[in-house]
């Protein structure tokens, strides 16, 4: 395939051709034409590179009425993704080489953007015996990010073992921040808000706990930390003072987290339950600053669709977790470019490059320049519309953004030079 991109502004900045040739990046430059190439009229659109998702539910194997790999990676596309780590906590859970090939291999067969799978801490996220993590490693799916997410890792013998486990392998440990025995019961955010509706508060120090003892351990071992889905500003503190003495922690914070605070919860409408949950205006705006200074170095989706019947329910037994993958730019673009404090070298930075990065993904997250493989997305930000929850890919709909109007939307994707996205719609 052979595509000839005009006038495309990559990272924002001055209009050009991108040639896309064998699926490499072929040539950049004004006035690029190419024998039999197809055009793709790009004219005001913003080239980023192909956006890497370091936290993805895809559900399968196991809860396929929720998600799919092919179905999330249809959604992931129309994000703009080229890229998903896929979370481990499935049914069965992602522990054995034999699971995560699985995983793997369907994300293969679908195509819609390259599938990473996530190993397994423990066996069976049970925190008790560490997974086959070496088995894993060695596998055809090349796992090199290693989570419970779900659920934390709060034996610190066992954290330990792991972060000096992966060493071995240039692994990662990525710790669901959430000490168990203080969120009990916890149905929401522990505040004002909470106290006013009767919900059992989740306070912010049982996320500040973990992260605290994990960067401490991770620099006593020598080993890579990566925290999931920070929610609080004492968070970003503990991993500003981590990193400003060398730790090697790197983390993570979803969309919802940067557009959206705990007030939403007065509604008691549950497509508004989250883990981690959604904290206060102030932790949102340091939440915001962090991923701009770079304390936090990634957006990741944390992409978790439920079927209608485990959400539209009464707020106590309602699932937590929302799908972000379809939304995730706009509302990148809405609560850090509109504001101000990131640019779209940023934002390709963070969700891209970074996450990449983090996860080891040679082939992800370049820059837009010849030589590259061609993992493109091309972003129009000038429309505003309200999120349709109906009009989404995934197959679920449990989205929170539902009738708010965002900017932006995803043009085109193209994976390795093949489009998997043209004119907003699948191919």
């Amino acid at each position: 395939m052979k595509f000839v991109i005009k006038g495309a502004r990559i990272l924002g900045g001055e209009a050009a051709d991108i040639l896309v040739r064998d699926g490499v990046i072929a040539g950049v430059g004004s006035g690029l034409d190419e024998a039999g190439a197809q055009v793709v009229d790009a004219d005001g659109l913003i080239a980023l590179p192909g956006l890497v998702d370091l936290h993805t539910h895809l559900r399968e194997p196991g809860r396929e009425d929720a998600e799919t790999v092919e179905s999330g990676t249809k959604a992931a596309a129309m994000g703009g993704y080229t890229a998903v780590h896929a979370m481990a906590n499935t049914e069965p859970v992602a522990d054995t080489a034999g699971v995560v090939e699985q995983v793997w291999r369907l994300g293969r067969e679908a195509g819609y953007c390259d599938v990473q799978p996530v190993g397994a801490v423990t066996r069976g996220i049970a925190g008790e015996q560490l997974a086959e993590l070496g088995a894993m490693a060695d596998s055809a799916a090349r796992v090199r990010v290693f989570s419970d997410d779900g659920h934390c890792v709060s034996d610190a013998v066992i954290m330990r073992r792991a972060l000096e486990y992966v060493k071995a392998f240039d692994g990662v440990v990525a710790q669901h921040a959430q000490e168990p025995r203080l969120t009990e019961g916890a149905q929401m955010n522990e505040g004002e808000m909470s106290a006013a509706l009767g919900l059992r508060g989740w306070p912010a120090v049982a996320e500040e706990a973990i992260i605290a003892r994990d960067v401490l351990l991770a620099q006593h071992v020598g080993s890579r930390l990566h925290v999931c889905h920070v929610s609080t500003a004492g968070s970003v503190e503990i991993l500003r003072w981590a990193k400003s003495r060398g730790c090697p922690v790197t983390a993570e914070v979803t969309p919802h987290h940067l557009l959206l605070d705990d007030s939403r919860a007065g509604t008691y409408d549950p497509i508004f339950k989250v883990n981690p949950p959604l904290r206060t205006a102030d932790d949102v705006t340091a939440l915001r600053h962090a991923l701009a200074d770079g304390t936090i170095d990634c957006v990741a989706t944390d992409h978790a669709p439920h079927p209608v019947e485990a959400k539209e329910t009464e707020w106590a037994v309602a699932a937590m977790g929302m799908i972000g993958l379809e939304t995730a730019l706009p509302v990148v673009q809405e609560a850090m470019v509109e504001t101000g404090l990131l640019d779209w070298a940023g934002v390709a930075e963070r969700m891209s490059a970074a996450p990449a990065r983090i996860g080891r993904l040679s082939g992800q997250g370049r820059p837009v320049e010849e030589g590259s493989p061609a993992n493109i997305t091309l972003y129009d930000p000038s429309p505003r519309r309200a999120v349709d929850p109906s009009a989404m890919t995934s197959k679920s709909r449990n989205t929170p953004f539902a009738g708010l109007e965002l900017p932006g939307r995803v043009v085109a994707t193209f994976l390795r030079g093949r489009p998997t996205v043209l004119e907003g719609k699948l191919q």
